[in-house]
């Protein structure tokens, strides 16, 4: 694209991204205020790459923590990992100063990877929801059914389906040629908005709310059956009962998890599809919340293993004490009461 110079644009150089014909106006924020929206975002990319490095560190060195769930949930870390390290700071940046600087090749990877890393996190929710409705409802078949080999092959879809996915519609020509009725302009040069389509909108909604669907159900279904369990426990044996108890509590974590999912993409997702209606009139500072509200959960998840796993506790523990360097950590009983 040629370059235009925009009449007065040298008066006002703040004012918009490029000095080009069609920039988009750029917000400036008081040196201040600017400051502090920074450490905001860098605390926030802080706690998502400390916490899930945490996660993938505990499941990959503790033998005692080689299940099938726990490598989900370790697939699970990486992808939340990958976000803060990759697309968090340049989101940061373009948050905070309102436009893109960083040219179209990088504009196009960073959405790719964004689209790639949030589609892989619900994946494999949806693959932990099966994971624990096996382990409750079934668990006489489970340790037979949900090998390690069944994890690794989940794990490989909830990665290949979104790459695939996202590359099919990102880095061919398809949305230009088969789709360019829904196809809207781009509204101004430096926004990166690369998701400017009706059909992108409402494909997208579907991709996420279906296996939103999917874990739900699984859930309630959990829950019920978790219930009565809890109820005939009484009758059980010691082992049985302690083992009972330990998928319960993981799958009311992995409930949380979800929830919490849900509740930060949520709105992201329906604005997206809604404002594909309204010929995309949500104004930037509004999809730059929904945006980092989704962003947010990706945070979330180490926290919530804090909280509730204790195994977590303990391995984060002997991580911190740095007894982790001695020989015979890497065998430790963590589930041991």
């Amino acid at each position: 694209m040629s370059a235009v110079l925009i009449p007065g644009a040298d008066a006002h150089p703040a004012a918009f991204c490029y000095q080009v014909n069609g920039s988009c106006p750029r917000t400036v924020h008081p040196l201040g205020i600017k400051l502090v929206i920074y450490l905001a975002c860098a605390a926030g990319m802080l706690t998502t790459v400390l916490g899930n490095l945490f996660v993938v560190f505990a499941v990959s060195y503790f033998k005692a923590l080689h299940t099938p769930t726990n490598f989900l949930l370790l697939s699970l870390a990486l992808a939340d990992l990958f976000l803060g390290l990759l697309v968090l700071p340049f989101s940061t940046i373009r948050s905070v100063e309102s436009c893109w600087f960083f040219g179209d090749f990088l504009c196009r990877l960073h959405t790719y990877l964004d689209t790639l890393f949030c589609l892989t996190s619900i994946f494999h929710l949806c693959f932990i929801s099966i994971d624990r409705h096996c382990a409750i409802c079934d668990p006489l078949l489970y340790p037979s059914k949900f090998t390690v080999r069944v994890a690794l092959r989940y794990i490989l879809a909830g990665w290949g389906v979104p790459a695939t996915y996202t590359a099919f519609f990102l880095y061919t020509d398809v949305l230009e040629t088969g789709f360019s009725q829904w196809l809207e302009e781009m509204p101004c040069v430096g926004s990166c908005q690369l998701l400017f389509n009706k059909f992108w909108g409402w494909l997208n909604f579907p991709v996420f709310f279906f296996p939103c669907l999917i874990m739900i159900s699984l859930y309630v279904k959990i829950f019920v059956v978790a219930t009565r369990q809890a109820q005939q426990i009484s009758t059980m044996s010691k082992s049985l009962a302690g083992a009972a108890k330990r998928e319960r509590k993981a799958a009311k974590t992995l409930g949380i998890a979800v929830g919490i999912y849900l509740l930060c993409w949520l709105p992201f997702t329906i604005d997206t599809m809604v404002d594909s209606l309204l010929s995309f009139v949500t104004p930037p500072l509004v999809f730059d919340i929904f945006i980092w509200f989704a962003y947010f959960n990706s945070a979330c998840n180490p926290i919530i293993y804090v909280f509730s796993y204790r195994w977590f506790r303990k391995a984060l523990k002997l991580i911190l004490s740095q007894e982790v360097f001695l020989p015979q950590t890497r065998t430790v009983d963590l589930y041991q009461e």
